[in-house]
């Protein structure tokens, strides 16, 4: 794929990183003209990183790369703030183009959910609507939550007192509508 998009990316534009926490610095610290995102990273997982990056970076055009090809992953990532969407499986030449209208300043998702989102109600569904109410910090502290960590660890990865965290996780079980850490974490991953 990289010898196809040398036309018109020099590999020195091209970088790549593993983590949302890695993304989020190379953001911070370059004019970037597109991300291309992995929802299940090893920090985060799900639409969490997703709408964290459109938070801190809304005029930054993303586009999801899953392995799940139904309309609804595809719907969901769209509403959520991404501008396209490509399956794995997808062939390079579909890759290309889907890149190639993203940067143009469309949206691009594969012609089977094209159909199914233009015939689709337009309201997000009840979980993404709840999550796009957290706040950048619960946002991110809710994707440490999928990765497992406990509050004591939140607290020292982020720079926070432990106090703040469970301040921000009872934030988040408010706004998500869940009384425990796994229906949170589950409706995260989802």
């Amino acid at each position: 794929m990289l010898a196809e998009i040398k036309p018109w990316f020099r590999t020195t534009d091209i970088l790549e990183v593993e983590t949302l926490a890695a993304t989020l610095e190379v953001l911070e610290k370059r004019q970037v003209g597109l991300v291309v995102l992995n929802l299940r990273m090893s920090d985060y997982r799900g639409l969490a990183g997703l709408m964290i990056i459109k938070c801190c970076h809304p005029n930054v055009p993303v586009i999801v790369v899953s392995a799940r090809a139904g309309t609804e992953s595809a719907q969901a990532a769209i509403q959520s703030g991404a501008s396209g969407y490509i399956v794995k499986s997808a062939s390079s030449g579909q890759i290309r183009s889907a890149i190639e209208q993203v940067i143009r300043g469309g949206t691009a998702v594969p012609a089977t959910v094209s159909a199914a989102t233009d015939n689709a109600e337009r309201k997000l569904p009840e979980a993404i609507e709840n999550i796009s109410l957290l706040t950048p910090t619960q946002l991110r502290v809710l994707g440490k939550m999928t990765a497992g960590l406990l509050n004591k660890q939140i607290a020292w990865e982020m720079g926070i007192s432990e106090a703040t965290v469970k301040s921000h996780v009872t934030a988040i079980f408010r706004k998500l509508k869940v009384r425990t850490r796994t229906q949170a974490v589950l409706l995260a991953i989802q």
